[in-house]
Parts: structure tokens; sequence; C-alpha cells
């Protein structure tokens, strides 16, 4: 499924690396950054998770919540959080359900894995209407920052 600019955001309800169920529901009211990555302690990911740490005034002074989501588990999330020093919640999409609704999952990754999500971000507003949605299909690649913060800028 793809999301479009202006539907409201998918719903979801997934574990933390602190073992907390944390609902999108709960963020109703501020501007949410949704960054979903293919695996924690890889190159990329790593690089683009530490951006977004060191520049998350950006997105504190947008009035935005970041959370970011991988295949990985919530004890896999733990290690690579606290190794990275990470200042915002990293979530387990395990069963591939998140990935999936937001259409971003890999049907076939590198080395032949099987359900992986794909770096994308997407920017929902305070209604939980998508304002912001970029699907990247080579994960070498990271998002458009610039474009992430332009669009939080306007939703000020």
């Amino acid at each position: 499924m793809k999301i479009e600019i202006g539907s409201i955001a998918p719903d979801f309800s997934l574990y933390s690396s602190e073992k907390q169920l944390v609902s999108l529901e709960n963020y109703r009211g501020k501007n949410v950054v949704l960054l979903f990555f293919p695996l924690a302690f890889t190159g990329v990911c790593t690089k683009e998770l530490c951006n977004v740490r060191d520049n998350i005034s950006l997105y504190d002074n947008s009035n935005a919540n970041v959370l970011a989501i991988s295949v990985d588990s919530p004890q896999t999330l733990a290690k690579f959080k606290e190794d990275q020093k990470l200042n915002f919640p990293l979530l387990s999409d395990f069963n591939k359900v998140v990935s999936e609704k937001y259409g971003c999952l890999y049907d076939t990754f590198t080395m032949g894995m099987k359900g992986v999500s794909k770096r994308s971000a997407f920017v929902i507003d305070t209604k939980g209407e998508i304002q912001y949605a970029e699907v990247l299909e080579n994960a070498g690649e990271e998002p458009n920052y610039r474009a992430v913060t332009d669009c939080l800028s306007k939703l000020k």
C-alpha cells in the first residue's frame, strides 16, 4: 500500500527498545517524523540515526517527535540505542505489519533476507495526516533531511 500525502497515517502500536508499547495515537496534537530503517548496526542506518540524534533540536523546535522503526527485535534495538546514544524512541516492527501498512517493506533485501523495512521518512501533522512521504528503494541512500525539516517548518 502506498501512503499518499493528505491521507490519515495508519495507526499502530509497537514495542520500543525499552519494552514499552508505543502507539501513534498517543502523539496526536504533535507533529511526528516517522523513520523506517532496514537494520540496526549497519553503516547507513547508523549514519542516518546519528544524524537525527545530532540534529534533534531541529525536530524539537518544530514540535515534532521522532520515532524510528525497524524489523529488529526490541532487545537488538535497545543495544543499538545504547551504543549510539540515540535520543528518540526505536520501535520494533518484528512482525513487519507496520512496514507493510506504510508501503515500505522489501520483498527481498540483501543476502536473500525477506521482509526488511525500506529506508523511509514520513511527516505526520498534529491531526494525523501525512504531510511528507519518502520511500527509498536504495538502502544506501538517506532520507532528504532538508525536505523533512522544510515540511515541519510549514506546519509551525
